[in-house]
């Protein structure tokens, strides 16, 4: 093959990087810095991770919790407490043992927890500080979205 034959080849697979933006932007594109991906909050304390944990208002002025926390590490431990503003949440156990990778997930087809706030009266769009409490692990707070009671959270209740 000639030179002038690889030129078209060439031009193509550059075309396709400027198209596509790979090689464009390297570290700093702005798709590879997106994290959270849901309305619902991230946070993590030691190697307990809490993911897309939000709030689920209610006709009645209470909210629902959604939200999904893993223990990733060996040691066990157990998430004994939940407050909003000093509120606390009513559980529907005393505690969720948090052994590693075994999730404890908050309302949802897969839930094993169920845990509600009375009287919290927010609006969806509100956003409200949520302090869970653990056996060993530091306690986390994450401001949480409240969200309306529809579209797949129409079940959550």
């Amino acid at each position: 093959m000639k030179r002038s034959q690889y030129a078209p080849i060439a031009i193509g697979i550059a075309s396709l990087f400027l198209l596509t933006s790979c090689g464009a932007s390297g570290q700093d594109a702005p798709t590879r810095n997106i994290k959270q991906v849901t309305d619902g909050v991230e946070k993590d304390s030691g190697s307990i991770f809490a993911r897309n944990v939000l709030l689920v208002a209610q006709p009645d002025g209470s909210a629902v919790l959604v939200g999904t926390f893993v223990n990733e590490g060996t040691p066990a431990d157990v998430l004994t407490a939940m407050s909003i503003n000093g509120v606390a949440l009513t559980l529907d156990k005393p505690s969720y043992a948090l052994t590693q990778n075994k999730p404890v997930i908050f309302s949802g087809d897969s839930a094993n927890a169920h845990a509600v706030i009375t009287g919290l009266n927010a609006s969806a769009g509100d956003r409200v500080n949520l302090t869970v409490t653990y056996g060993t692990t530091p306690a986390m707070t994450m401001n949480v979205l409240v969200r309306e009671k529809d579209a797949i959270y129409a079940n959550v209740g």
